[in-house]
Protein backbone atom coordinates (compact mmCIF):
# COMPACT_ATOMS: atom_id res chain seq x y z
CA UNK A 1 0.00 0.00 0.00
CA UNK A 2 1.24 3.72 -0.61
CA UNK A 3 -0.94 5.91 1.33
CA UNK A 4 -2.93 5.80 4.70
CA UNK A 5 -6.09 3.29 4.89
CA UNK A 6 -9.45 4.88 3.54
CA UNK A 7 -12.92 3.93 4.34
CA UNK A 8 -15.70 4.19 2.16
CA UNK A 9 -19.62 4.66 3.77
CA UNK A 10 -22.59 3.97 1.63
CA UNK A 11 -25.41 6.62 2.05
CA UNK A 12 -28.10 8.58 1.16
CA UNK A 13 -28.56 12.29 2.36
CA UNK A 14 -25.24 13.69 1.45
CA UNK A 15 -25.72 17.12 2.59
CA UNK A 16 -26.21 15.74 5.75
CA UNK A 17 -23.54 13.13 6.34
CA UNK A 18 -21.14 16.10 4.79
CA UNK A 19 -22.77 18.22 7.56
CA UNK A 20 -21.79 16.10 10.09
CA UNK A 21 -18.63 14.57 9.00
CA UNK A 22 -17.20 18.28 8.47
CA UNK A 23 -19.11 21.06 10.70
CA UNK A 24 -19.55 18.33 13.84
CA UNK A 25 -16.50 16.04 13.74
CA UNK A 26 -14.11 18.53 11.47
CA UNK A 27 -13.06 16.64 8.73
CA UNK A 28 -11.77 18.74 5.71
CA UNK A 29 -13.40 18.49 2.48
CA UNK A 30 -11.13 17.08 -0.02
CA UNK A 31 -12.89 16.59 -3.21
CA UNK A 32 -16.34 15.81 -5.11
CA UNK A 33 -16.93 13.71 -7.51
CA UNK A 34 -19.99 11.87 -9.75
CA UNK A 35 -19.40 8.61 -11.86
CA UNK A 36 -21.26 8.12 -14.53
CA UNK A 37 -23.90 5.59 -14.42
CA UNK A 38 -22.07 3.27 -17.06
CA UNK A 39 -18.91 3.53 -14.97
CA UNK A 40 -20.45 2.89 -11.62
CA UNK A 41 -22.48 -0.30 -13.18
CA UNK A 42 -18.53 -1.39 -14.39
CA UNK A 43 -17.78 -0.98 -10.92
CA UNK A 44 -20.13 -2.42 -9.36
CA UNK A 45 -21.37 0.29 -7.32
CA UNK A 46 -24.96 1.25 -8.72
CA UNK A 47 -26.65 1.39 -11.09
CA UNK A 48 -27.84 4.98 -11.76
CA UNK A 49 -24.38 6.21 -10.52
CA UNK A 50 -23.25 8.26 -7.68
CA UNK A 51 -21.69 11.04 -5.85
CA UNK A 52 -18.09 10.47 -3.64
CA UNK A 53 -17.36 12.88 -1.34
CA UNK A 54 -13.80 12.85 0.29
CA UNK A 55 -13.05 13.88 3.12
CA UNK A 56 -9.67 13.59 5.66
CA UNK A 57 -8.43 14.79 9.42
CA UNK A 58 -5.77 16.43 10.06
CA UNK A 59 -3.33 12.95 10.52
CA UNK A 60 -4.24 11.96 6.88
CA UNK A 61 -7.17 9.40 7.11
CA UNK A 62 -9.80 9.97 4.60
CA UNK A 63 -13.12 8.92 4.68
CA UNK A 64 -15.54 8.79 1.29
CA UNK A 65 -19.54 9.12 1.27
CA UNK A 66 -20.68 7.94 -1.26
CA UNK A 67 -24.33 8.51 -2.20
CA UNK A 68 -26.04 6.57 -5.63
CA UNK A 69 -27.47 9.47 -8.07
CA UNK A 70 -31.11 7.82 -7.49
CA UNK A 71 -31.87 6.19 -3.91
CA UNK A 72 -33.02 2.63 -4.26
CA UNK A 73 -35.65 1.02 -3.14
CA UNK A 74 -36.07 0.28 0.89
CA UNK A 75 -35.66 -3.23 0.32
CA UNK A 76 -33.74 -3.36 -2.88
CA UNK A 77 -31.19 -6.96 -2.89
CA UNK A 78 -29.06 -6.49 -5.74
CA UNK A 79 -24.86 -7.14 -6.35
CA UNK A 80 -24.45 -3.19 -6.16
CA UNK A 81 -22.61 -2.35 -3.28
CA UNK A 82 -24.75 1.00 -2.70
CA UNK A 83 -28.07 -0.48 -2.79
CA UNK A 84 -27.48 -1.25 0.72
CA UNK A 85 -26.98 1.36 3.36
CA UNK A 86 -24.99 1.59 6.24
CA UNK A 87 -22.19 -0.03 4.19
CA UNK A 88 -18.63 0.38 4.77
CA UNK A 89 -15.48 -0.75 3.24
CA UNK A 90 -11.99 -0.38 3.41
CA UNK A 91 -9.68 1.22 0.32
CA UNK A 92 -5.97 -0.32 -0.66
CA UNK A 93 -4.09 2.35 -2.72
CA UNK A 94 -1.75 0.00 -4.86
CA UNK A 95 0.97 0.67 -7.07
CA UNK A 96 0.18 -2.07 -9.39
CA UNK A 97 -3.96 -3.24 -8.88
CA UNK A 98 -3.59 -5.66 -11.57
CA UNK A 99 -0.93 -7.59 -10.09
CA UNK A 100 -2.75 -7.79 -6.68
CA UNK A 101 -6.06 -8.71 -8.37
CA UNK A 102 -4.46 -11.18 -10.47
CA UNK A 103 -2.97 -13.02 -6.89
CA UNK A 104 -6.31 -12.73 -5.00
CA UNK A 105 -7.76 -14.38 -8.17
CA UNK A 106 -5.34 -16.97 -7.63
CA UNK A 107 -6.08 -17.28 -4.15
CA UNK A 108 -9.71 -17.83 -4.80
CA UNK A 109 -11.03 -14.54 -4.60
CA UNK A 110 -14.44 -13.78 -6.64
CA UNK A 111 -14.02 -9.79 -7.53
CA UNK A 112 -17.39 -8.24 -7.89
CA UNK A 113 -16.12 -6.40 -10.51
CA UNK A 114 -15.25 -9.13 -12.51
CA UNK A 115 -11.22 -10.10 -13.04
CA UNK A 116 -9.97 -6.85 -14.95
CA UNK A 117 -9.54 -3.55 -12.79
CA UNK A 118 -12.35 -1.00 -13.93
CA UNK A 119 -11.60 2.55 -14.89
CA UNK A 120 -13.64 4.70 -13.18
CA UNK A 121 -12.37 7.87 -14.32
CA UNK A 122 -8.98 9.41 -16.07
CA UNK A 123 -6.40 7.65 -14.31
CA UNK A 124 -8.19 5.83 -11.32
CA UNK A 125 -8.76 2.19 -11.31
CA UNK A 126 -10.36 -0.04 -9.13
CA UNK A 127 -11.50 -3.73 -8.21
CA UNK A 128 -13.84 -4.82 -5.78
CA UNK A 129 -13.93 -7.58 -3.89
CA UNK A 130 -15.30 -9.77 -0.44
CA UNK A 131 -12.90 -10.74 2.15
CA UNK A 132 -13.69 -14.56 4.19
CA UNK A 133 -16.09 -13.02 6.00
CA UNK A 134 -17.89 -11.32 3.62
CA UNK A 135 -16.65 -7.47 4.38
CA UNK A 136 -16.24 -5.45 1.27
CA UNK A 137 -12.80 -4.55 -0.24
CA UNK A 138 -11.53 -2.06 -2.56
CA UNK A 139 -8.28 -1.92 -4.48
CA UNK A 140 -7.70 1.45 -6.22
CA UNK A 141 -4.67 2.56 -8.56
CA UNK A 142 -3.83 6.21 -9.45
CA UNK A 143 -2.10 6.99 -12.36
CA UNK A 144 -0.92 9.67 -10.51
CA UNK A 145 -1.04 9.02 -6.89
CA UNK A 146 0.82 12.55 -6.03
CA UNK A 147 -2.02 14.68 -7.33
CA UNK A 148 -4.52 12.55 -5.54
CA UNK A 149 -2.29 12.68 -2.25
CA UNK A 150 -0.55 16.08 -2.56
CA UNK A 151 -0.72 16.48 1.21
CA UNK A 152 1.93 13.45 1.97
CA UNK A 153 5.15 13.40 1.23
CA UNK A 154 4.77 10.31 -1.42
CA UNK A 155 8.78 10.24 -2.39
CA UNK A 156 9.51 8.93 0.61
CA UNK A 157 6.21 6.57 0.97
CA UNK A 158 7.73 5.36 -2.63
CA UNK A 159 11.25 5.07 -1.80
CA UNK A 160 10.18 3.00 1.23
CA UNK A 161 7.95 0.78 -1.16
CA UNK A 162 10.61 0.01 -3.51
Amino acid sequence: MLVPLEVGIAIRDLSRMRHFYEHVLGFAFVSETVVSPQQAIQAAMHASGYTVVRLQTTYGERIKLLAPNEAPAAETVTGYILDKPNTMYLTFILDDIQAVVDRLIGAGVEFMTGPRSVGVREGVYLAFCRDPEGNVLELVQYTDIAAYRSDLELSTIVARHD
